[in-house]
């Protein structure tokens, strides 16, 4: 009889067995479907890389090399990550047309895939910046104030107080940023393309860059005003100066000729 009790199973038993089942049965779904899907991603990104090098090859291998290692043509592409890809093909500026001290933007030649093809390909060549989500250069609820002292201390000195551009040395300028998508400009402060530095995230925080695209979507608008009246293309002191000397000094210069003029004839008569 007292083996029988000994044996006899506890009360709960059945339930402690039925929670060990079902723990095991999410342990080897948790084991095996996270699994599946790496395994799925894994396979997506290496179809991606293998597209994306196809793609080089034709495009791009002519003066970066076969391998992305740079040649007197193009720099290496080790380590420049996806967003450096991602703006310089998206914006039409890669593949070149020509060599020269600066490379313009045109209408790109690539499908938004296929510049993530190229992307996922240089990007496996050394980590870098990579592509930016929506919500990172959303300007929603930023602060446009502070945006635009940033602005005017890390970028107007090139760019102009307004994004309009200016011109720098040996035929190099800055470009305008009107009208330009504000995932290009995160990413141009990501990995500072040609002839800008680099701004990361330990210089200018995620929240910093979205604060200057919000300034300039705000000084660029429509409804923008200009406190000082006629802007004169919100080029900035120098043509505005320019014009003050060419216009106002040749002003002053034809009303002084006129009325010497009108002044010896009045003495003739």
């Amino acid at each position: 009889m007292k083996k029988l009790s000994a044996r006899r199973r506890h009360p709960l038993a059945a339930v402690v067995v039925l929670l060990l089942a079902l723990a095991a049965t999410g342990g080897l779904y948790t084991a095996f479907a996270p699994a599946d899907k790496a395994q799925a991603d894994t396979t997506a990104q290496s179809l991606a890389i293998d597209e994306g090098k196809k793609l080089y090859a034709v495009g791009c291998s002519t003066c970066h090399g076969t391998g992305g290692q740079g040649t007197s043509d193009g720099p290496s592409l080790a380590g420049v990550g996806a967003a450096a890809v991602d703006f310089q093909v998206g914006t039409g500026r890669m593949p070149a047309q020509q060599p020269g001290a600066q490379v313009p933007d045109k209408k790109n030649i690539y499908s938004q895939a296929e510049i993530d093809q190229l992307a996922a390909f240089v990007a496996s060549l050394g980590a870098g910046p990579a592509v930016p989500t929506k919500e990172q250069y959303d300007p929603a609820d930023a602060d446009i104030a502070e945006g635009g002292e940033l602005f005017r201390t890390n970028c107007a000195q090139c760019h102009n107080f307004t994004g309009k551009g200016g011109a720098l040395t040996r035929g190099k300028y800055a470009p305008s940023l009107e009208d330009v998508d504000p995932k290009y400009i995160y990413e141009a402060m990501l990995h500072g393309p040609q002839n800008m530095p680099s701004f990361p995230d330990t210089t200018l925080t995620e929240k910093n860059k979205k604060d200057i695209i919000a300034y300039l979507d705000e000084v660029n608008s429509d409804d923008s005003e200009s406190p000082g009246g006629l802007e004169l293309g919100g080029l900035g002191p120098v043509s505005e100066g320019l014009f003050g000397w060419i216009f106002g000094l040749g002003g002053l210069i034809a009303v002084a000729v006129w009325v010497a003029a009108r002044t010896a004839k009045a003495k003739k008569s």
